[in-house]
């Protein structure tokens, strides 16, 4: 299981306590990231991070300026779901720069907007519309379609603050289908729907809002 921390909705004097509940819980990966990230914050809150915790930290940038070379990992993301251009490729050339010098591992991802209920921050700022959950077919062709392009992981995302977490029949449909990591995100508050969500096919459950809004949940949930 991932935990999703937005540096945007965090205080360096809130990570310590952060770290001790990530730390004592089997969390597998942090990531970090956000729809809307003040510039440089990312990189601080990872640094400090990394003085408080030896679980890997992967970037989930939602625009090329969030990147820092002081994490372990970066999803190298990639909007299928919509077809805005910025966020489909212009974002990914920006960040070639940076990237090529950095020592992040680069894990090329296709990311799947998918209707959680509510408008998401990822819809607002990539002026895209989720698939709905109704389309299971088209969530499945853009997942097929990621791994011929030679995507390394499908990242199917309800978005943050989801009343509705992505559907157990659309991720087993997409296990199915696809020979790549499936990574689940948004909207999961419970035991039942994470375990639902791994018994359908899922291989990691990212943990975002839910965490946010209660350190304790991890309890919880593990």
């Amino acid at each position: 299981m991932a935990v999703l921390l937005d540096p945007d909705k965090l205080t360096i004097s809130d990570l310590p306590n952060t770290a001790v509940k990530i730390n004592s819980n089997n969390v597998d990966f942090i990531f970090v990231g956000g729809s809307t990230v003040d510039l440089g914050i990312t990189d601080t809150i990872v640094s400090e991070l990394k003085k408080l915790t030896t679980v890997p930290i992967i970037l989930f940038p939602g625009d090329y300026l969030h990147l820092t070379n002081k994490a372990d990992v970066v999803l190298f993301l990639s909007l299928l779901s919509g077809r805005n251009p910025e966020y489909l490729i212009e974002q990914q050339i920006k960040s070639v720069d940076f990237l090529k010098n950095s020592n992040l591992e680069i894990i090329p991802t296709a990311y799947i907007l998918i209707d959680g209920g509510i408008e998401t921050s990822v819809q607002r700022v990539s002026k895209t519309i989720p698939i709905s959950q109704a389309n299971i077919d088209k969530i499945v062709s853009t997942s097929i379609a990621a791994a011929y392009m030679g995507k390394q992981i499908i990242y199917l995302e309800a978005g943050s603050g989801a009343t509705v977490p992505v559907g157990a029949n659309i991720i087993k449909r997409v296990s199915n289908n696809v020979r790549v990591p499936i990574i689940v995100g948004g909207g999961i508050r419970t035991k039942t729907q994470l375990e639902n969500a791994y018994n359908s096919g899922a291989d990691l459950i990212v943990i975002g809002t839910a965490f946010e809004e209660n350190n304790e949940i991890l309890n919880k949930l593990i």
